[in-house]
């Protein structure tokens, strides 16, 4: 058996944040019939932060949340932690969407991460939040000419930046692969434990007079009248408004499934590395979150207890039909080509072993970031698609689905980002084509040293040519 392969044989299929201790218990499923003023369908990120601004906002609001497993047990649960101020997934996705709505979209992802982290303080939820920026790396030349431009321009703009040639990158964090990297550092950008998270704002919402339902998956949402009947599988909940926080998983509503896709995405983690490991790698002093600058890029940060949790690259993948299911979740070929990158960026850790393995499903986007929507006479509302960078936009989405159901709606709800419609994607085989197509052409890419095909420049034109 190839090392690599050897180093998976006992992990566990599960998101190592689920085992970090401190899960709550799952609570009972809905019995019978139930009556609340806004039923909230999703225990997620978005689920979770919906009911919490909707309670700030409201306190003597009726609120019920319902989830088809357990809090957590979705996409935010599965996810690296990764903290990133940007609602729109970078400057030049918000240029082309929102033209004209960058600063504002700028300001509002700022005021957006300010109030996550004085939330967490505010309700004592401790989600192992480190303030340690974002790195990205080089792994060849044409990647660190890329990044000298971007510094450049960034500096230049007084952005709190910093540059590492080769041999400063490697005393960051020691990689035989690195050629340069880019520290950005300013705001509030760091990482949290994504299973901590989602406990502690349960328990939090809870507190607050939240109504919370696990294992109860909802079948059908009609209108009732001036109000809405939501048919789960313990009973019915009849409600004025809901909010569907549901994101990549298939939606009830046919508006919702045409704007997302569910990608899968792969992820490793090891065993908690002992003081000589981290030593040998440099990277328990700076503990910074990185990933490199790749089309099918890999990420990878510390835990607290300092494991190094690994994902992305070419293990990214889109399943013809939009597969959500176990057969294509547990794919071992997927983690042992994650297990194969890992030791070729830190050799130095041959013999490591992995104790997790799991995956999770991206809700992406045609535009690449959220994507908000009304339905039923604005009785019901959504807010899905954050194409892999939800773990802080989810709360600024939370906030427009709540808008949208008329709960102190703001002038935010007359921006591009939230009138514009999204592209619907393609229905199948077209679909499963062109996702792999482009899959297959962000690979070649970056094996040509970042030089973009024919079908990459097809897609530049009209702004779809991101890693999905």
């Amino acid at each position: 058996m190839e090392p690599h392969v050897a180093a998976l044989s006992d992990s566990t299929y599960r998101p190592v944040w689920l085992d970090s201790g401190g899960r709550p218990d799952i609570l009972a499923s809905l019995e019978g019939n139930a009556r609340c003023q806004l039923l909230i369908v999703g225990g997620g990120f978005t689920g979770l932060w919906a009911a919490l601004q909707a309670k700030e906002r409201l306190p003597d609001l009726d609120i019920m949340l319902v989830e088809q497993t357990f809090v957590g047990d979705g996409a935010s649960g599965r996810n690296g932690g990764f903290l990133n101020t940007s609602l729109t997934h970078g400057e030049t996705n918000s240029d082309y969407h929102f033209p004209g709505e960058k600063e504002r979209l700028e300001e509002l992802g700022l005021q957006n991460m300010k109030e996550f982290i004085e939330t967490l303080e505010r309700y004592n939820i401790d989600a192992e939040y480190e303030h340690v920026g974002h790195l990205s790396v080089a792994t060849n030349e044409p990647m660190a000419t890329k990044l000298r431009t971007q510094f450049e321009a960034e500096k230049a703009l007084g952005r709190d930046v910093v540059w590492f040639d080769g041999d400063d990158m490697r005393r960051e964090v020691n990689s035989p692969t690195y050629t340069a990297g880019l520290w950005h550092r300013e705001g509030q950008d760091g990482v949290v434990n994504p299973g901590k998270l989602c406990w502690g704002l349960k328990e939090t919402i809870l507190s607050l007079g939240v109504r919370i339902f696990e294992n109860t998956p909802v079948l059908d949402v009609t209108p009732d009248g001036d109000g809405m009947m939501t048919t789960c599988g313990g009973g019915a909940i009849r409600s004025d408004k809901i909010l569907m926080a549901t994101n990549a998983f298939r939606s009830l509503l046919p508006q919702i499934r045409k704007q997302v896709i569910p990608v899968w995405d792969y992820q490793i983690a090891t065993e908690p590395l002992t003081p000589e490991q981290l030593e040998a790698i440099g990277w328990g002093k700076t503990r910074h979150a990185l990933s490199n600058e790749a089309n099918m890029f890999h990420y990878y940060r510390l835990t607290k207890d300092n494991r190094i949790t690994w994902g992305g690259g070419g293990a990214v993948c889109y399943y013809f039909g939009s597969r959500t299911d176990q057969g294509v979740a547990d794919d071992r070929g997927r983690f042992e080509r994650l297990s194969k990158e890992f030791f070729e960026t830190f050799p130095q850790l041959q013999g490591v072993r992995f104790s997790h393995r799991w995956s999770g499903i991206i809700a992406s986007s045609t535009r690449f970031c959220m994507v908000p929507g009304v339905a039923f006479d604005g009785r019901v509302s959504w807010a899905v698609g954050y194409t892999g960078l939800g773990v802080g936009a989810t709360r600024f989405g939370a906030r427009i689905g709540l808008e949208l159901l008329g709960y102190q709606p703001s002038d935010v709800l007359d921006t591009l980002f939230v009138k514009r419609r999204a592209m619907n994607w393609v229905p199948e085989p077209f679909r499963w084509i062109g996702v792999t197509l482009t899959r297959h052409a962000l690979a070649k890419a970056d094996a040509n040293g970042g030089k973009r095909g024919l079908w990459l420049k097809f897609l530049d034109f009209f702004n779809m040519g991101f890693a999905c």
